[in-house]
C-alpha cells in the first residue's frame, strides 16, 4: 500500500500544527483511495480542537465537525480518508489514548512540535485488531510530494 501527500499540503499541516502550539491541532485528510488500496491525500482540512481540558496533550473532533468533513469531501469529490494532529513536544508516535480513540481503515499523521516549530511527522493506521498501530514510512519523491509505505512496526 501506498499513501502520496503532496508537498504543499504537507506544508499546511505543519503550518498549523506550528500555529496552534502549545496545544494539539487537529484536522482531516481528504484525497481517494485507489482499487489497489493506494491512497493520495489531496486536502488537509483543518479542524478546531473542541476539548474542553487537556488540549497541550489531547484533541477531540466533534461528531459536527465530521459531518462537515464528510460533506467538504463529498463535493469535492473524495472522500476522508485519515485525520492528522500534533504532538506538542512529544515523539510523532501515537499514545495509548490515540490508540483507543482511533478506527482502523483511516491514515493519522501526526506531526512533532518542539518549542513552536514542526519537527518529524509520521503516518500510522490501526491494525484491524485495534491493538496496534502500523507505521507509515514517509520517502521523498523527486515530483515534491511524499510517497509514504506501510511498514509493520
Amino acid at each position: 500500500m501506498m499513501l502520496v501527500i503532496g508537498a504543499e499540503v504537507m506544508e499546511a499541516i505543519r503550518r498549523h500544527a506550528e500555529g496552534g502550539y502549545p496545544e494539539e491541532i487537529c484536522g482531516g485528510l481528504l484525497g481517494s483511495v485507489a482499487g489497489d488500496g493506494s491512497i493520495e491525500i489531496v486536502e488537509a482540512a483543518p479542524i478546531d480542537n473542541i476539548r474542553d481540558d487537556e488540549r497541550g496533550r489531547r484533541y477531540l473532533i466533534g461528531a459536527n465537525d465530521v459531518l462537515r468533513l464528510e460533506k467538504r469531501a463529498e463535493a469535492a469529490g473524495s472522500q476522508v480518508v485519515g485525520y492528522y494532529h500534533s504532538h506538542p513536544d512529544a515523539p510523532a508516535v501515537p499514545s495509548e489514548f490515540d490508540r483507543e480513540h482511533a478506527w482502523p481503515w483511516y491514515t493519522y499523521l501526526i506531526v512533532s512540535v518542539v518549542d513552536g516549530a514542526a519537527r518529524e511527522a509520521r503516518g500510522w493506521r490501526l491494525a484491524d485488531d485495534r491493538q496496534r498501530f502500523l507505521s507509515i514510512a514517509l520517502v521523498d519523491d523527486e515530483r515534491a510530494e511524499l510517497k509514504v509505505e506501510v511498514e509493520e512496526e
